[in-house]
């Protein structure tokens, strides 16, 4: 007989819930379930998975086996590849990746697949929970289609008037907010949104959350739930490119980024301190900016701000290969054919998460420069293949000041707590250090570099940075052109041509002391001056410039 579920029958105890994806946002949510007391069935598309989980074991560091094992005994918690079980849940929440193309464009094919499984095998009454991050309108225009399929309906409906619109399911979103290897924030203490297609879809989510999570909040729509986890990782995405760039600019002037952060972080309003980096890594904040993006141009919109901080972002792991190539320079040694050690390779300390890591990144450029390339990190005795990385024949290297001390350079890439840092100062030639772990670091910070690019100048004031230019070339012309590009910059560029004719006696404009009179008699160069024209501000200015001071080309 079937069960007539309304909205509030998803207040009651013993659920049947189905997850599908158990990797970092579903199991732990699965857990949290069985923990409620519900009956969980975990779905995964990987035997092996499945396999270790029925096993009572655990694949993913931070969750421990015991728990597992404990939901597995009791048969609060299975697993399974077989969709067909998806008929007697209550309740199916969607936990599957929403990577980005080659293209960085939206790659929605976890969601879509999991949409065509359920379909066949969807109850009426059944609630269907998307949590999988993605860009406003997935929820409506991508899994609604293909669940309708099935011939039951879900109207999309909001408003007072539509608070008992009849539905044969229910179709909501709320996005996860895990936080691998937070012990502070578990998955119970972190509120949860939830919007549903209509009033009693969201009724009904609103109802299964609150047996889980401390605080439920409701939002009107399922585009506005999507919308409010990409603001949160943009927020984020921005802020990080922020501190990326004045990371930049703080190495050229000499000036300790990390000192300037935690002094401003002393402000108990209005600031949240964010960290630099050798860019952006987990699932969520290098990926979900560009969903909003992507959507946008249907809209005839840039998104500039995410565009820009994307590109600060991605440029991050090349700003630490172009130091450690300058580094290694400082030490007569070249990239090509020197040993190299990374240090790390999880997208954040203490975690055994390789998403979108920045460190295969700087990992891949290090080795078509020719690097001889190693790799150290506790929680990754061996790599794999990936999608865009393929490290597969890789394996951790023991770290003892032997191993040390045999490489040309180290880089600290994630700076998990278990790396003695001072030791790794004391027997490594050469450190980069990109995420400042060796702070408090005392011995040999002569070894040390914190990504700093060593063929920037020092810090210095305008006039100085002036006689730079002029000193690299005998033709400030030439000195200048390759660094000018904007507007602004060309109108100092003619401010350094005039101050430039000064020091070398010329005049001030095409007439007068420093060039040929207008009535024809040379100026006070004398007979044997000679003058050449430059051209500066796109033609509208001609300077006349002594040439004979200078060697010929």
């Amino acid at each position: 007989m079937p069960i007539d579920r309304k909205p509030e029958f998803f207040k009651g105890t013993q659920l049947k819930v189905g997850i599908i994806g158990c990797g970092y946002v579903g199991l732990p949510l699965a857990l949290r379930f069985a923990e409620a007391g519900h009956k969980v069935t975990g779905f995964d598309v990987d035997p092996h998975k499945v396999t270790m989980l029925n096993a009572g074991k655990s694949y993913i560091e931070h969750i421990p086996q015991n728990k597992i094992q404990q939901f597995v005994n009791s048969r609060h918690f299975s697993a399974t590849n077989d969709f067909e079980k998806l008929k007697e849940a209550d309740a199916i929440l969607i936990c599957v990746p929403t990577p980005l193309d080659e293209r960085r464009e939206p790659d929605l094919s976890y969601v879509e697949q999991t949409a065509i499984s359920i379909y066949p095998h969807l109850q009426k009454g059944q609630l269907v929970v998307l949590e999988s991050t993605t860009y406003p309108g997935t929820t409506e225009e991508l899994v609604l289609p293909i669940l309708e399929k099935s011939g039951l309906r879900c109207a999309v409906a909001s408003g007072p008037e539509n608070e008992n619109i009849a539905c044969d399911f229910y179709l909501a979103f709320s996005p996860e907010r895990e936080d691998p290897g937070n012990k502070q924030y578990g998955l119970a203490q972190i509120p949860k949104v939830v919007g549903g297609l209509n009033p009693p879809s969201g009724r009904a989510a609103q109802a299964l959350y609150t047996q889980v999570v401390a605080r439920v909040v409701p939002v009107s729509s399922t585009r506005a739930a999507e919308m409010a986890k990409l603001l949160e990782n943009i927020f984020r995405c921005v802020n990080i490119a922020l501190v990326n760039e004045l990371k930049q600019l703080s190495l050229r002037m000499n000036i300790d980024i990390w000192e300037v952060i935690d002094a401003a972080a002393t402000k108990p309003f209005g600031y949240m301190p964010f960290y630099p980096g050798p860019g952006l890594g987990g699932h969520c904040i290098p990926v979900d900016p560009y969903y909003l993006s992507w959507k946008a141009r249907e809209y005839d919109f840039a998104t500039r701000f995410i565009e820009l901080a994307g590109e600060v972002n991605t440029a991050m792991p090349y700003h630490i290969v172009d130091a450690v190539v300058n580094s290694l320079n400082d030490h007569k040694k070249s990239m090509k054919g020197s040993k190299i050690l990374v240090l790390g390779v999880a997208y954040k300390k203490d975690v055994d998460d390789l998403r979108e890591s920045p460190t295969l990144k700087i990992m891949q450029l290090l080795q078509q420069r020719g690097a001889h390339l190693d790799y150290n990190d506790p929680y990754f005795p061996k790599l794999h293949k990936m999608r865009h990385y393929n490290y597969e024949n890789m394996k951790s290297v023991p770290l003892n000041p032997q191993t040390l001390g045999s490489y040309d350079a180290v880089i600290i890439a994630t700076d998990h707590s278990s790396y003695d840092y001072a030791a790794i100062a004391d027997a490594a030639k050469l450190v980069i250090d990109t995420r400042n772990a060796t702070r408090r670091v005392v011995r040999h910070r002569e070894k040390i570099v914190l990504s700093r690019r060593r063929d920037s100048p020092p810090a210095r004031g305008k006039r100085s940075r002036q006689a730079e230019l002029f000193r690299r070339t005998d033709r400030p012309d030439r000195a200048i052109r390759g660094e000018i590009h904007s507007r602004a910059a060309r109108r100092w560029q003619a401010r350094l041509f005039r101050e430039w004719r000064q020091r070398r006696g010329c005049s001030s404009s095409r007439r007068g002391t420093g060039g040929p009179a207008s009535n024809g008699t040379p100026g006070p160069g004398g007979p044997g001056a000679h003058y050449q024209s430059f051209g500066t501000d796109r033609g509208r200015q001609r300077l006349r410039i002594r040439t004979d001071l200078f060697p010929a080309d």
